[in-house]
């Protein structure tokens, strides 16, 4: 959860300065979404992203190097630089990418899983989306036909309350997300998404139950995200207010709480660990900033075809 955090802060540093284009989707204040569910997976099971996932690409193993690179457009990028933010897959480690496009990557998850129940491989496919993403068509058939065929996916909804700046109270008739499940004769659970542990619990069981050949789970995290939409939002929809009540839920602050509570960890350790993590992001930055950017005749080559 502090790689993801650090990682975000200073992308959005970086962009400040000029160093990162076009424009990218902070995930700050959704960390225990992406490492509670991600921690519940065997390394080969796969994942579906979102035009937030960041931090879904870091809890299921990227490398932040060449994810640093890809936001710069550096050729050492998972994409040469070509994909950019939105953009990121990282085969080796189950991560079957991401579009800008909302509610795209639910399909993809569902044939994923359609192919590893073909193939009979005990994979799991763990799908990501926003509560926008909720509303689409692609959700609907997408689930409809998972719970036909019993595939092995479980759907992880990331309810931050807003689909770009129209809030969940507004877009949906029903109090959770996780009621729609009822619809598809498949379990609906909903999740403290603030809570890592609660949030791996409930998925483990999804991802137990898919591996099992029992079919899909929908799970809602609720959780909220403290930054805007995207870079260009100027947050005029929500109140300081309500997002410093949400900041005082604050996923790391409240499990740094309970580890120190638990007498699990010591002050001393947490430090040591959020040291390590700046190291990595600075040499992940040092990485990207020596890299070679691809030339135009490249781009071109690898972006168009005859």
């Amino acid at each position: 959860m502090l790689l993801i955090r650090d990682f975000e802060e200073t992308a959005e540093e970086l962009y400040m300065a000029g160093k990162v284009w076009g424009t990218f989707h902070l995930y700050v204040g959704e960390e225990a979404v992406a490492v509670g569910a991600c921690a519940a997976l065997q390394p080969e099971d796969y994942i579906t992203s979102t035009h937030r996932g960041h931090g879904h690409c870091i809890a299921k193993g990227a490398d932040v190097k060449k994810m640093m690179a890809e936001l710069m457009g550096k050729k050492t990028g998972y994409c040469l630089g070509l994909g950019g933010s939105m953009h990121i897959a990282d085969l080796e480690k189950g991560n079957l990418g991401a579009t800008g496009i909302v509610g795209s990557a639910i399909p993809i998850a569902v044939g994923a899983a359609l192919g590893c129940k073909l193939q009979k491989n005990g994979r799991v496919v763990l799908c990501f989306f926003g509560d926008g993403a909720a509303n689409t068509g692609a959700f609907h058939e997408a689930v409809n036909m998972a719970a036909i065929f019993k595939l092995p996916v479980v759907f992880m909804c990331e309810n931050n309350m807003y689909a770009m700046s129209f809030s969940v109270k507004k877009a949906f008739a029903i109090a959770d997300i996780a009621e729609r499940a009822q619809g598809y004769g498949i379990p609906g659970v909903v999740a403290n998404g603030n809570d890592v542990l609660e949030v791996y619990e409930i998925t483990r069981e999804a991802v137990e139950r898919a591996r099992k050949g029992e079919g899909p789970t929908l799970v809602e995290a609720k959780t909220y995200r403290f930054k805007g939409h995207s870079k260009s939002d100027k947050n005029v929809y929500r109140s300081k207010e309500e997002i410093r009540e949400w900041m005082r839920r604050d996923p790391i602050l409240l499990f740094e709480k309970h580890l120190l509570e638990e007498e699990k960890v010591d002050p001393q350790k947490l430090q040591e660990i959020k040291q390590k993590v700046e190291k990595e992001i600075e040499e992940a930055v040092a990485f990207a900033e020596a890299s070679e950017e691809l030339s135009i005749e490249e781009a071109r080559r690898l972006v168009y075809a005859e």
